[in-house]
């Protein structure tokens, strides 16, 4: 579900990096259980409403997971991490973690201030600290299936803010 894209011209409402954080298919499979436990609910009144009635709670169990999960994006100089959002300029250091390394970022090792978009079932973390003297949260803790690449977009966005524009 990444998009990675490559930048082209100035546009700043394209986004050079977007994953959305959906959850995995074990998940997904376990909300679509919901189906026959709502049909064995209205089995005894009539089956065929019992029937439909499983399929609708299933089905909408599956779609609101999938419509639910947030999103992380770089786009227009800001990393956009589900509701939030910072501009790349007041961020630094971001660091793509893998294996052992994410387990303890998001445990023992992650800060009680950093704001955190964690989500089960995917390894990857993406640590950014925040440059900002006057923000009381010193880092971002953000999940991702790639984050290598979210981490070289935010690097990139931070270049591109540098750079003059000719």
């Amino acid at each position: 579900m990444q998009k990675p894209e490559g930048h082209v011209g100035g546009d700043s409402a394209e986004p050079t990096y977007r994953e959305r954080l959906s959850p995995s298919l074990w998940v997904l499979a376990a909300a679509a259980v919901c189906a026959p436990m709502a049909a064995l609910v209205l089995a005894p009144i009539d089956t065929t409403i019992a029937l439909i009635a499983g399929l609708a709670v299933g089905l909408l169990a599956v779609v609101a997971l999938i419509f639910a999960s947030p999103v992380v994006e770089v786009r227009g100089g800001e990393l956009l991490a589900g509701r939030a959002h910072i501009p790349v300029s007041l961020i630094e250091n971001p660091r793509a973690l893998a294996g052992e390394d994410a387990r303890i970022a998001r445990g023992s090792g992650l800060h009680p201030r950093s704001w955190h978009l964690i989500r089960g079932g995917i390894d990857g973390i993406v640590v950014v600290d925040v440059a900002d003297p006057e923000d009381p949260t010193p880092s971002w803790v953000i999940s991702s299936r790639t984050p290598d690449r979210l981490a070289a977009a935010v690097r990139r966005a931070q270049v591109r803010q540098r750079t003059p524009r000719r």
